[in-house]
């Protein structure tokens, strides 16, 4: 491997940690990241060996055992392991004004939120917003099941997230609640301009003081015998209709 080394840790800084090789070779190809360690199993440094090479990091070769220790017992670590400062965060005013934003609402499973960050960076989403209590940290399970997707799509933390529903007002932003008991259908609902899409946990939905501060409701309509969907592929239907509106539109 070759000579860009990681920089050593800091006090008690917190780092992110990353596994699994998508998320991990994307992390090591952001110049954003400030990397710390990098473990990595000689058969996945003979797998990934040119992009390893390309990042520049000096990585330590060791043996599986000593991976798996370092994480929970469920992890999947595919022999790769990252310890890396966080990335820096984005406010809400560095989002594009006409731009499409995820909002969750108190998603608390990191495998749903991955899939959704995943789905995100599909559809080249602005960014994700929320709440810095009962959300996963953007690393572990979260990452892993990303796919490397959280290098592309900002996710921001804040403390209220009815403050922050407001301020993209201000932004002129439109907040789409999604709500299989809507009156309308997702496919005509969209307005052009910033739009933020706004999904409330499984079972729970969305929160009454979110709700209140939606602009509008959609429902995504399933011709099936099965009528609702897990939150993330709900979100993966919904923002390709929205991509579809916007890329078809006259």
């Amino acid at each position: 491997m070759s000579n860009r080394k990681p920089r050593p840790p800091k006090g008690n800084t917190e780092h992110d940690i990353l596994y699994g090789v998508h998320a991990v070779i994307n992390a090591l190809a952001n110049p954003r990241r400030d990397i710390v360690e990098l473990l990595v199993t000689e058969n996945t440094l003979e797998r990934n060996e040119p992009a390893l090479r390309e990042s520049g990091v000096n990585g330590k070769v060791v043996a599986p055992s000593r991976i798996s220790a370092l994480l929970p017992p469920e992890a999947v670590h595919q022999g790769i392991y990252l310890k890396t400062k966080p990335l820096p965060t984005i406010s809400l005013e560095d989002l594009p004004p006409d731009g499409i934003v995820v909002i969750l609402d108190q998603i608390t499973d990191p495998h749903n939120v991955g899939a959704i960050m995943r789905t995100c960076a599909a559809f080249a989403v602005a960014g994700i917003i929320t709440t810095t209590r009962h959300s996963p940290a953007p690393d572990g399970v979260l990452a892993k099941t990303a796919s490397g997707a959280v290098e592309h799509v900002p996710y921001i933390r804040v403390t209220n997230l009815a403050r922050a529903m407001n301020a993209l007002q201000k932004m002129t932003y439109t907040l789409v609640g999604l709500d299989s008991s809507a009156p309308q259908n997702i496919s005509t609902t969209w307005s052009s301009g910033g739009t933020a899409l706004v999904l409330g946990a499984e079972g729970k939905g969305l929160r009454r003081l979110t709700r209140e501060n939606c602009d509008a409701f959609v429902r995504l309509d399933m011709p099936g015998a099965i009528k609702s969907l897990n939150v993330s592929n709900a979100a993966a239907v919904a923002l390709y209709a929205l991509h579809q509106h916007r890329t078809t539109k006259p």
